[in-house]
Order: C-alpha cells, then structure tokens, then sequence
C-alpha cells in the first residue's frame, strides 16, 4: 500500500510554504528518514524525511510551488531498499578477489580529494548547499571534515574567508584593466543581468518593512554612548567570567541588560497595538536582529529579564551560531516585545533602524570609536559609540522615547547600576 508523504503542521501564523529542493526523483530509491525535500516557510527552511524505506513512485507537488500544512507532496511504494547494480555485472566479492593489490589498496583507500569531488549534493545539508550555490562554489576544491570526507558548513565559511583574502588572490599586473580583453568579451557579457525569484524570507522581510513603514508613525532618536567603563569591565572579567560559565563576555549582554532597565521603566516600549488597544507586555522576550545566509533573521531571547549575564551570552551565541548554519527553528524566531540590531558589526557609524511589526521600538548599535570628548573640564579620548531608537510614535512620546535612550546610555556608562537596578 503506497505511503503518502505530505507538509508537515506549520505554525499558525504560517498559512503556507514553497516547495525549496527536491532531493530525490520519481523512481529513486529513499530509506526511512531520509531527506526527500526541503521546504521554506517566510522564517526557516523544512526538511521534510521519508516515513519508511521504498521507492519514490510520484512527486505530486514540483520545486516552487505553494503549499499548505498537511498537503499531500509525494507518494512512496513502501518495501526494502537494495543496492542496484548493472545487469551483467560480476559480484563485488569477484571483483575484490582478481583485483591487483596496487588497485585494491587504491580502491580502498581513495585520494581525499576524489572523495571531496564526487559527494553528491544530497549528502550535504541545506545551509552548505545554500552557500555552494549563493557563492557559485566548487565543492571539490572545498576540504571536507566531516564524516567520511563531508562538507560541512563551517568548511565552506572558512574556504570563503581564505578566497577572500587578498594574499589568496593572484597578484595583478596592472590596475588598468586589459583592453584587449574587454573588447574580446562579447557584448552580451559586458552588460549582463541575473534575474532569480525571491526567496520566501527575502519576500517576507520585504512585505514586513514596507508594513512598518505604511502602518507605523516611525521616528528615531540618537544619542552616544561612553563604553569606556563597560570595556574596563570586561577586560578585568573576562578571563575569570570565561572560565566560571564557559561563555565568552561580549557587549550584547550588557545592551540586553540595560535594554531591560529602561523598557521596566518606560512600559509603552515594550507594548504593541491591536487594533484601537495597547496590548502591554508583562514578559520580555528581547530579538536580536542576526545576518544569516538567507538573509535577516530576528531570533528571540526569551524571559530575557531571568536570565544572568552569562545565560545570556550562551543563549545569544547558541542563536547566531544557529541563524549562520541555517537551523533555527520556528519557535526560535517567533514573538518579541523589543529588538536590538548591531549594524556596528558591519562598520554601520549611524542608521536609522525600522521596526520589526508588531513591536513598538527597536534600538541599533553601531561601531564604537575613539572620539575626543570633553570630561570634567578636559578633552579626553574615549571609546564611544552612537545609539539609535526608532519607535512608533502613535504610543510612544518623544519625551519618553528620550529619556528611554538616556537610561540607556546611564546604565552603561555606569555598569554598576545594573547590578543594583538604580
């Protein structure tokens, strides 16, 4: 009796998906478990397993296609997977025993990159195999450690940062560009273009930031922030803190701490509208805004306000380390009340961030600089940093909003606040 194999239960606020990658043909021969497809929903990609061993005998539903939750995508003739060989074809104990020793060593033990050559692109999961085709790589010239010679991700990232680099590139003969080379380029190489569709993310992030900024009275406030006291805390922690909880001492957690000191303070930040109400929030559950190979991803940091220094710097590493390898879950992206985004990391001096509906505010980092200011009378140079709040100005005062950016900016220049919640 055929198996059928549908999409699985999306959450409720995912009413469809696409149909990504399909991993097998009609005809192919699948074991249970394994992955036949993979399907994007607007936040994560799906992998979708084989329900028993069999053979695909219909895939009912193609590459690119809308789909809903629970719909039927292919079909399986169930029964025992055995390996195909061609007719004819002596056994493969025949072949060992007439088999030279020099080709049987070298059958048994085939150069490294042989191996790395021929890995199918079904053995590879889903973040390599999207980074292979965004970067139009060779996976052959990738080095695999993984098992049995795999591709993993953090193997193709690491291939990338050395391409990039500028001693891994060949040196140039000039900075003028080879005329006789461009005038040998046909014409329609000189002015090519690349159309793709969207992504369900990118389409979903596109509709997103055009709701917040149809819907939404949005204004941005700036402010500068002198880190120099939390950087002093850090360097005369950050060895013991290390060794204490096994979690490195970055500069999110004390933004996510002090974050939370200024939205107890000022409630209207952490609140939403629905509809002619103001829903006010009584939880935090704090989004730090992530680059992922797919694009933006927003994951949350739940009950924010619970957890320690430490719990939250393992818990925002976890969540990055996941969003590059393209295995978060729905459940890691859903809700928030408030959202922070480090464009500091990406060199950004200043921006004006937009909001991430249907949250209130949004606070941007940028990157920290030494800058002259004036102290006690003196001009002095000091590690400073501007602070950016964008918020919707329908329930949230321009006086509230600043003095919200100001008990930011209090908390960190004087960390201790934080610990005595002043």
């Amino acid at each position: 009796m055929s198996v059928e194999v549908k999409v699985p239960m999306l959450p409720e606020s995912v009413t469809e998906a696409t149909v990504l990658t399909w991993h097998k043909n009609v005809g192919d021969a699948v074991h249970r478990d394994e992955n036949l497809v993979d399907i994007e929903t607007e936040k994560v990609v799906l992998e979708v397993p084989a329900p028993q061993d069999g053979v695909i005998k219909e895939l009912v539903r193609a590459s690119g296609d809308v789909v809903t939750s629970d719909e039927l995508i292919a079909v399986i003739e169930p029964g025992a997977v055995e390996s195909r060989e061609e007719p004819g074809s002596p056994p493969v104990a025949a072949v060992e025993a007439t088999a030279q020793p020099e080709a049987a060593e070298a059958e048994a033990a085939p150069p490294q990159e042989e191996v790395r050559s021929t890995q199918p692109a079904t053995s590879m999961s889903p973040a390599v195999r999207k980074l292979v085709a965004e970067h139009d790589i060779d996976i052959s010239e990738v080095p695999g450690t993984g098992k049995d010679g795999r591709v993993t991700k953090a193997d193709v990232i690491k291939y990338l940062d050395r391409s990039e680099r500028p001693e891994a590139q060949p040196p140039a003969k000039s900075s003028a560009p080879d005329s006789a080379a461009v005038e040998a380029r046909p014409p329609s190489e000189l002015r090519a273009e690349k159309r793709e569709p969207m992504s369900r993310l990118r389409a979903t992030i596109a509709q997103r930031l055009v709701q917040a900024q149809q819907t939404a009275a949005m204004l941005t406030t700036f402010n500068d922030v002198n880190l120099k006291a939390v950087m002093d805390l850090r360097k005369k922690y950050k060895e013991p803190f290390e060794k204490r909880h096994g979690a490195r001492l970055g500069f999110m957690s004390f933004f996510v701490k002090a974050s939370l000191e200024a939205l107890k303070r000022f409630p209207a930040v952490n609140a939403s509208i629905d509809g002619n109400e103001i829903v006010y929030h009584r939880y935090y559950d704090i989004g730090i805004a992530a680059a992922s190979p797919r694009g933006l991803v927003v994951p949350v940091v739940r009950d924010a306000d619970r957890k320690s220094f430490a719990e939250l710097e393992t818990e925002i590493a976890g969540l990055a380390e996941k969003a590059r390898g393209g295995t978060l879950t729905m459940d890691d992206l859903s809700g928030g009340t408030f959202t922070i985004t480090n464009g500091g990391v990406f060199g950004s001096m200043l921006s004006t961030p937009i909001l991430n509906p249907p949250q209130s505010a949004i606070l941007g980092m940028h990157r920290i600089e030494q800058r002259p200011i004036a102290e006690d009378g003196e001009v002095v140079i000091r590690p400073m940093m501007y602070l950016a709040l964008t918020y919707d100005h329908r329930i949230i005062d321009g006086a509230e909003a600043v003095r919200f950016l100001v008990t930011i900016k209090e908390s960190l220049e004087d960390p201790a606040r934080l610990l005595l919640e002043i």
